[in-house]
């Protein structure tokens, strides 16, 4: 498992090269002059000049990339030249929102998805999967904003049972806080329910048909004993690479559904910066969220080797 461990490693380290290069270049690549678009168009030769010379601009840019870097990695993204607050403590107050809304929406999806899958495989072709893929491919087929709008007028204006916007901070109420993010969370797991459905019971389907599954069936095993300890955990294996990468995705890519419901999350600052071009902002979010993204993906690969010892063996099947 080290050796394993060490390969990834191996290849992580270029990924995040790359990532952070790319976070950093963002800026770099955008026309005209940077420190010009971030003063503003009403702005004084005199501070767009000293704004220049404060992002180091008149530098050139592999010496900008590795100053830029080396305070990245002490956990200095920079300072908004607007609100003069650090990058990492706006990206500091934002992050339990979004993280909370990624953990409620993916609990959701996971709560509905396994179940629901696991049955439709069991009973493929039959009454609860037809309905299950009808309700899929239907919520699939929905924008999210548009779920998030029938949401509101359901729950909010029609039943009035949860606010339509806002946040309530988890430590001043928690049951607030349940109500703030039941909306967004349901309409982000909604569609996470519905890909993980479909993923799940075509993988499932699959690992039915394999020979150690008759012969757990010709054992007498009880049919739920194979469908949770036989075949759910082989078929899991796309389920889990999806999961990854939605829940890299989801960090901060969750902008409209933020934007809506008024979640004071990474997305939104993220929109907001860009709003008023507050590009040091933008620069630093962009980084964050990329390299979050990899590094849940690395998560995922060392589960592939938990999960499947040939994997880290090298030895598995295509």
């Amino acid at each position: 498992m080290l050796a394993f461990v060490r390969a990834r490693l191996a290849h992580l380290l270029p990924v995040l090269f790359v990532v952070t290069c790319f976070s950093f270049l963002l800026t770099s690549f955008l026309p005209g002059d940077i420190a010009l678009v971030m003063a503003g168009p009403n702005a004084t030769p005199q501070s767009v000049a000293a704004l220049r010379e404060q992002l180091q601009l008149d530098q050139p840019l592999p010496v900008r990339y590795v100053d830029w870097l080396g305070r990245a990695v002490r956990g200095d993204l920079g300072r908004s030249p607007r609100s003069q607050q650090k990058v990492t403590d706006a990206i500091r107050e934002r992050l339990p929102v979004s993280l909370e809304l990624l953990v409620l929406a993916e609990l959701i999806g996971l709560l509905v998805a396994v179940p629901v899958g696991v049955l439709s495989a069991h009973r493929a072709g039959g009454p609860l999967d037809q309905a299950a893929s009808g309700a899929a491919f239907g919520i699939l087929a929905i924008p999210g904003f548009v779920v998030a709008i029938v949401l509101i007028y359901v729950f909010a204006v029609q039943l009035n049972l949860v606010p339509a916007t806002g946040y309530t901070p988890l430590l001043d109420d928690p049951l607030a806080n349940l109500r703030s993010f039941f909306l967004p969370a349901l309409t982000v797991g909604l569609g996470e329910a519905a890909a993980y459905t479909r993923l799940l019971r075509s993988d499932m389907i699959a690992t039915l048909q394999e020979d150690y599954i008759a012969m757990a069936r010709a054992k007498g095993l009880p049919t739920w004993h194979i469908l949770l300890r036989h075949a759910l955990k082989p078929s899991s294996f796309t389920l889990l690479t999806v999961l990854g990468i939605n829940i890299g995705r989801l960090m901060g890519g969750a902008l409209i559904v933020e934007t809506i419901f008024a979640l004071p999350g990474i997305g939104r600052l993220l929109v907001e910066s860009i709003y008023a071009r507050d590009l040091i902002v933008v620069q630093g979010v962009v980084a964050f969220v990329a390299v979050a993204f990899v590094l849940v993906n690395f998560g995922v690969d060392l589960l592939y080797g938990v999960l499947d010892p040939r994997i880290r063996h090298g030895r598995a099947v295509a």
